[in-house]
């Protein structure tokens, strides 16, 4: 499909896992006077799946996902789709008369190549965040397990009975982060994409805010103080974090908050089911480290090495055991 990379609405995609700060991030961002940032719009989720509707629909599901796909197979699909995209945003550029829209979506960490073949062109913003502080705000905010019943290590099997066990939504969240987190890692190496640890907003949000606004082609003078107010529109939106209602400026207080609120147990299913190697890939060793010195036991620790734990989710490429530095 070609493009004309200047045409139609200038599209940014904020990607992130949910409850890891985009809602904050795009906030900070639509401060900025050409920038407007809607609290989740899912178009592209919805685009990708067009023409599959309920198993319950009344015309009959197999007929509309027949009929639409003979149809759209006919004509080029993605430039349909671009078209509709286009004017979906440049109607709301239109109304909040602003140049650039960022589309905060946590869930496109599933249509991640659907969103490269209808806007190649598009500079993507990925926020990284330490996978335990992301954990913690889906066990504190959201009411989230993190464990299952049985005492032993958690093993994808084990994790599909949990999952099995809970509402959709909940079985959702935990899909967010154990598959959506290696994706959007590897979406890193993206030739446009810029990457934000949350860690380091947090601690020099002007910075941050103004490396971004600069990357997106907007002079970073005209961003407004890196802070929570005027944030009121999430009233009237089904989505996007309500915490940030309850702020006024941007602080380093939930960084470390994931190590009062998890237990250990709890951190070392984290830990197994994401993947030390992962987690160092990230930038988070140091958090790795702070596990295991906050082991309850000394046996615990010995548990932890020898039966399972760290060193049994830490082989590499060559089967190599990620090997810890001793605790003093």
């Amino acid at each position: 499909m070609s493009q004309d990379a200047n045409r139609g609405a200038t599209v940014c995609f904020l990607l992130g896992l949910p409850r890891s700060g985009t809602t904050l991030l795009a906030h900070l961002l639509q401060q900025h006077p050409e920038i407007t940032a809607p609290p989740e719009p899912w178009l592209m989720l919805a685009l990708e799946a067009f023409g599959r509707v309920d198993h319950r629909h009344p015309a009959g599901t197999s007929l509309i996902e027949t009929a639409t796909s003979e149809f759209l197979g006919r004509i080029d699909r993605a430039a349909v789709s671009r078209a509709f995209a286009d004017a979906a945003y440049g109607a709301y550029l239109s109304s909040a008369g602003k140049r650039i829209i960022v589309d905060k979506t946590p869930r496109y960490w599933m249509v991640l190549d659907y969103l490269d073949l209808l806007y190649p062109e598009a500079p993507h913003i990925l926020l990284m965040r330490n996978p335990y502080a992301i954990a913690a705000s889906l066990k504190s905010t959201w009411g989230v397990p993190l464990q299952a019943k049985s005492s032993r290590s958690v093993s994808l099997s084990s994790l599909a009975d949990l999952m099995l066990r809970l509402p959709d939504v909940i079985a959702s969240s935990l899909a967010d982060l154990v598959l959506g987190l290696p994706k959007l890692a590897a979406h890193r190496d993206r030739r446009q994409t810029m990457v934000v640890q949350y860690e380091r907003l947090a601690a020099c949000p002007e910075e941050e805010i103004q490396r971004l606004i600069a990357g997106l082609g907007c002079d970073p003078k005209d961003t407004a103080a890196t802070s929570t107010a005027r944030a009121d529109y999430l009233h009237s939106s089904s989505f996007g974090d309500r915490k940030i209602l309850e702020r006024r400026t941007v602080d380093e207080k939930s960084v470390d908050a994931w190590q009062v609120q998890l237990s250990v147990e709890e951190m070392q299913t984290i830990t197994d089911l994401i993947g030390v190697e992962l987690m160092i890939q990230l930038g988070y060793e140091a958090e790795l480290r702070w596990l295991i010195k906050g082991a309850r036991s000394p046996s615990y620790i010995v548990r932890y090495f020898e039966c399972g734990g760290i060193c049994a989710s830490a082989r590499n490429g060559h089967g190599r055991a990620f090997q810890p530095t001793p605790v003093s």
